[in-house]
């Protein structure tokens, strides 16, 4: 992958589409997948999750900018989320809410696999945001986290030296996978030398609990309407990936935070896997359903 720099003056000089994220070395990877020259990467599975709060001018998202050094999508804004721990998947953890099989059928996994994925994006949440969506019991959720015997947890658990089901043990907590929403589902790319197959999430800030910046993934964050995201986005002031612009979007019809968590059991998580071919001298990307993020470019260069 480019620098976030070279991604975005890429983007920004021949994208249509405002601000999406598209290295300049897609074309030569399209070429290779499609010769047979290039062997897709498995995926890891991954969580993220779209955290909202109320405001008088409706919900707002808390997104972060990626530091333009990271090598995945450096620059582009993104909510907070990352890879699945395998270890989660090994006993069960402190869980509130519908339960593993329920999670299992709504994600499309076993029941193991699916509490790995639901504590990927809380501990995800946690590990970015410092927002935990775990309480000592089945109705209730843990205030400030923001002081330091919380701290070393957390950093513990960015550096993976504490799984999150023995974090959760630990502190005698339930992970309320009631306060989350499954919302959508995408794979990265198969010609991506990094490739992640993505449950996305809704949730709502819990009372007393704040947000900060607490990843060294990310060099700002932001409350900010999905609406105005999107905006920032189609005038190319803001740079993303398509899930992350589709699934604002897809929040802009919702009032609250409690409307959009009520909608999440309507949402289709079918994956959403781009496709590559080569069409009358052009490399032709697309993604199904998707046609906004549709490009075209010649072999010698943008079209």
């Amino acid at each position: 992958m480019p620098n976030g720099e070279q991604g975005q003056q890429q983007t920004h000089g021949a994208t249509p589409a405002g601000g999406q994220w598209y290295p300049p070395e897609w074309p030569d990877r399209i070429r290779a997948l499609s010769d047979g020259s290039l062997t897709p990467v498995e995926p890891r599975r991954a969580a993220t999750v779209m955290l909202l709060k109320d405001t008088a001018a409706g919900p707002v998202v808390h997104m972060l900018r990626r530091r333009a050094s990271m090598a995945f999508a450096g620059g582009a804004y993104a909510y907070p989320g990352g890879a699945v721990d395998p270890r989660d998947e090994d006993r069960l953890v402190g869980w509130a809410g519908p339960d593993r099989d329920t999670w299992a059928a709504r994600l499309g996994t076993d029941a193991r696999t699916a509490q790995a994925i639901v504590c990927g994006a809380v501990r995800e949440t946690f590990e970015e945001a410092g927002v935990l969506l775990a309480g000592e019991t089945a109705d209730t959720v843990v205030g400030d986290t923001t002081g330091e015997d919380w701290e070393a947890d957390r950093q513990a658990l960015v550096a993976r030296e504490l799984s999150f089901a023995a974090f959760l043990e630990r502190r005698g907590l339930r992970l309320r996978s009631d306060l989350l929403g499954a919302w959508a589902r995408w794979i990265t790319p198969e010609f991506e030398p990094r490739r992640y197959d993505t449950w996305f999430f809704v949730a709502a800030l819990p009372e007393g609990q704040r947000t900060r910046n607490a990843s060294t993934e990310a060099d700002r964050t932001v409350w900010i309407r999905p609406a105005d995201a999107a905006d920032g986005y189609d005038k190319g002031e803001l740079l993303m990936m398509p899930p992350t612009i589709s699934t604002l979007r897809s929040l802009e019809p919702y009032r609250s935070a409690a409307d959009a968590l009520a909608a999440a059991a309507g949402q289709d998580l079918e994956p959403v896997l781009a496709q590559a071919a080569l069409e009358n001298g052009e490399v032709v990307l697309s993604w199904p359903g998707h046609d906004e993020f549709t490009k075209r470019v010649a072999f010698g260069g943008e079209s």
